[in-house]
């Protein structure tokens, strides 16, 4: 009994995983992007990043991520107390990061059900920061995962987010419409289960229809193990997906943070009232791919 109750004690205590960045610069091609971001999003967390075009937050994104174009030149991504800027990508997404794309590519001849099921073999290969990198002159063993097994937890996921049984045997978003290639990300988020999810302008390109059915989808996988910095420059997916908080970055910098009223203000204000000039809509980099 005594054992039970100092086991319960200690998973009480254990605290919920953080994405801590601090005064993150980072520039693309010469150009300064971020100049000094400051963020912090805690597992069971909904956090929305908006601003208008050219403020740095798909950048941020990609540099969460580790996305080789961008260079970071100053600050700390912290992930559970690790340094993510030390790692590849893949190995802070082994980790438990996952980054939803605002333009994901497509891949012909990979069918997504191939796709997930080898993100899932990865994903419980895992990845422990504090491994010994000296090689052991062993293979690694690998662990896969029973196709039976694969196919139980898919149909469990697909019918939690009302996707069709023939999605998996296509090509990964090879003529996809903007809808499904959102879905086919959603579907990702759900299969590996990340602990931080960065959802990159979701709401690109859908019309009304497809956006609710993706908000539910990103609703249904909500929960105190995810934690969710999403990213938009609208008020209209937080009609369907409500933050905890909201962010404003300009200009590579956060320049306001509130509650979900915030995001209201700006609908009815727009960002010049915030930012104190005009807007204008440039871009803030190439939009990278996966």
């Amino acid at each position: 009994m005594e054992t039970e109750q100092a086991t319960l004690a200690q998973q009480s205590a254990v605290a919920p995983v953080e994405l801590e960045i601090r005064d993150l610069h980072a520039r693309i091609d010469d150009k300064e992007i971020l100049r000094g971001v400051n963020l912090t999003v805690r597992q069971g967390e909904t956090h929305a990043l908006m601003g208008p075009n050219g403020s740095g937050k798909s950048t941020l994104a990609n540099v969460i991520m580790g996305h080789p174009r961008y260079e970071v030149t100053q600050g700390e991504i912290h992930f559970n107390g690790i340094n993510l800027l030390e790692l590849s990508p893949d190995k802070r997404a082994r980790m438990g990061l996952f980054l939803a794309f605002q333009y994901p590519s497509s891949v012909p001849g990979v069918s997504v059900g191939n796709f997930l099921r080898r993100a899932m073999e990865a994903k419980r290969d895992g990845y422990d920061p504090h491994a010994s990198e000296t090689p052991s002159g062993e293979a690694p063993k690998r662990r896969g995962m029973p196709p039976a097994e694969f196919r139980k937890l898919l149909n469990e996921k697909m019918k939690l987010l009302k996707v069709d049984n023939t999605f998996v045997n296509r090509y990964i978003n090879e003529g996809f419409s903007g809808g499904e290639k959102k879905r086919a990300e959603i579907l990702q988020m759900a299969m590996l289960e990340p602990k931080m999810a960065v959802l990159d302008e979701t709401d690109s390109g859908l019309d009304i229809d497809a956006l609710r059915i993706v908000s539910e989808g990103v609703n249904a996988l909500r929960g105190p193990n995810m934690g969710v910095l999403l990213i938009t420059h609208y008020q209209r997916l937080l009609n369907y997906i409500h933050p905890d908080i909201v962010h404003v970055m300009y200009k590579g910098r956060i320049i306001r943070t509130g509650g979900p009223d915030l995001a209201l203000e700006l609908e009815q204000k727009g960002y010049e009232w915030l930012t104190g000039e005009s807007v204008d809509d440039a871009d803030e980099s190439p939009a990278p791919t996966k």
